[in-house]
């Protein structure tokens, strides 16, 4: 019998941001497997005039939180600001993005900070569907939030996670799914889903 690979994902708290009234947190992952270590969202490593009113406000992170060479892949769910902020730190290395998403950031006027997107060295693999980044690692497109959002569906054979970027912004809308991407992460049936924007991983409730 094969042992199923050691998979682990690491939420990294990296920035928060006033929204409503209140500080919401900005969330990365650290996916360490056993053939490489993957880093879902990038969220922000310095301040822009464009969103000024947000109030961002960024953590100051050790190598030892979050070492940028210790990374061998990345991966955007989206390209809004908050997500891909510090894409410019993985220069040279794959950043996978679903097609569509890289299209509609290039393409669109105030759909994201396109320099942070255009970030010289920045290489980008544009992914069209589903797609097993590494075994056990999948790719799974998950529109709703914006037309090329992904979700990272990890599979250990012991535990399934998801995590999902904005496809859920608070537990509540994946207790009660409504978009594509959310119903998309309710059928996969995890057994714990990471949010970028929650402090607590969501969990299905207990029949």
């Amino acid at each position: 019998m094969t042992t199923p690979p050691t998979i682990v994902v690491t939420p990294i708290h990296v920035a928060d941001l006033m929204a409503d009234g209140a500080l919401m947190p900005v969330y990365v992952h650290v996916i360490d497997h056993p053939q490489g270590r993957v880093l879902v969202d990038t969220g922000l490593t310095e301040l822009h005039p464009l969103v000024a009113d947000m109030d961002p406000r960024i953590r100051q992170l050790t190598k030892e939180q979050l070492d940028p060479a210790s990374i061998d892949i990345v991966v955007n769910t989206h390209l809004h600001f908050d997500h891909c902020g510090g894409n410019h730190l993985f220069a040279g290395k794959p950043i996978y993005v679903q097609r569509l998403e890289l299209d509609d950031a290039l393409s669109q006027q105030e759909y994201t900070i396109r320099e942070w997107v255009e970030a010289p060295g920045v290489e980008y693999v544009p992914v069209d569907g589903e797609l097993e980044l590494l075994p056990g690692v999948r790719l799974v497109p998950g529109p709703g939030h914006t037309r090329g959002s992904q979700l990272v569906l990890v599979d250990s054979g012991l535990q399934r996670t998801a995590v999902v970027g904005d496809l859920a912004i608070s537990s509540h809308d994946l207790d009660d799914p409504q978009t594509e991407g959310q119903l998309k992460v309710r059928a996969l049936t995890p057994d714990l889903v990471w949010l970028a924007h929650q402090h607590e991983p969501w969990r299905p409730s207990q029949p």
